[in-house]
C-alpha cells in the first residue's frame, strides 16, 4: 500500500477549509475590482494589489487614497490604522510559525483575517503535514482574493454599476469572522474585550479617533493577560 504523501493530504486538507473563505473573497474581490475601476483605473491594477498588498480592507481605503491628492504622511497613518489589528494577530502566532522554515515569510505575508480565522481554528489530519496544512490555507487564500480582484476588474472595465453601499461588504466580512470565532472557541472573553473597548473608546474618542486608542487597550490587555485571551476550540 503506497504510503500518503504529507503535503498532498495537507492540500486535500486546507481545501475544504478554505471553501468558506473563497465565497467570501471572491465576491469582496469583486466588489474591490468594480470600485477600483470605477474610479478610472487600469483593470490591471487589481490583481497587482492582491497579489502585492493584499490586504482587504486596505485595498479598498487605497482607491480613495491614489485618487486623492498625494500625501505621504495621510497614507502612512492611514495604513497603520486600519492594519494595526495585524499585531495581534502575529504576536498570536509566533508559537505556530516558528517552525515554518523558508515558508515563514510568506506566512506573515498573508496573515488576513480570514487567515487568521481559519489558522486558529482549523486542525489538521494525522497525515498532513501540519505546515504545508497551515501553508496551502493561506496559499488558496490570496488565490481565491487575486482571482475575485481580477473578475470584478474586468467586469467593472466593461460595464457600468452604482457602487453605493458596495465597500460595506469587508465590514459585513468582519462580523461575520467575529460570530464564528465566537462559535468556535470556548473562551469568548477577546471578543468580548475587543467590543467593549471599543465601545468605550468611540464614547471617549469619536468614530474618527477610536481605534488607535482601542488597539492600544487591547494589546495591553493581551500582553498583561496572555492566559485569560488564550482560545480553545471548542467541541
Amino acid at each position: 500500500m503506497t504510503k500518503p504523501n504529507p503535503k498532498i493530504e495537507a492540500f486535500k486538507a486546507a481545501f475544504p477549509y478554505s471553501l468558506p473563505v473563497m465565497v467570501g473573497y471572491v465576491v469582496l474581490g469583486i466588489a474591490f475590482g468594480i470600485i477600483l475601476t470605477g474610479k478610472g483605473f487600469s483593470w490591471w491594477l487589481a490583481p497587482v494589489m492582491g497579489l502585492l498588498i493584499y490586504a482587504g480592507s486596505m485595498q479598498f481605503v487605497a482607491v480613495d487614497l491614489l485618487s486623492a491628492v498625494f500625501n505621504p504622511f495621510q497614507i502612512i497613518i492611514m495604513t497603520l490604522t486600519v492594519n494595526a489589528r495585524h499585531l495581534f494577530y502575529g504576536i498570536s502566532m509566533l508559537d505556530k510559525f516558528r517552525s515554518m522554515g523558508t515558508k515563514k515569510p510568506y506566512m506573515i505575508f498573508s496573515l488576513t483575517d480570514e487567515t487568521y480565522s481559519l489558522l486558529c481554528s482549523a486542525v489538521p489530519p494525522k497525515q498532513a503535514d501540519e505546515n504545508w496544512f497551515y501553508f496551502f490555507i493561506s496559499l488558496l487564500d490570496q488565490i481565491y482574493w487575486i482571482t475575485g480582484c481580477t473578475i470584478g476588474a474586468i467586469g467593472g472595465s466593461f460595464l457600468h454599476y452604482d457602487t453605493t453601499g458596495i465597500d460595506f461588504a469587508m465590514t459585513a466580512l468582519f462580523i461575520v469572522i467575529m460570530v464564528e470565532q465566537w462559535e468556535s472557541t470556548s473562551n469568548h472573553l477577546p471578543v468580548i474585550t475587543g467590543i467593549i473597548v471599543s465601545i468605550m473608546n468611540l464614547i471617549l474618542f469619536g468614530p474618527k479617533n477610536f481605534i488607535i486608542p482601542s488597539m492600544v487597550v487591547i494589546f495591553l490587555a493581551l500582553v498583561l493577560f496572555p492566559k485569560k485571551f488564550k482560545s480553545e476550540i471548542s467541541s
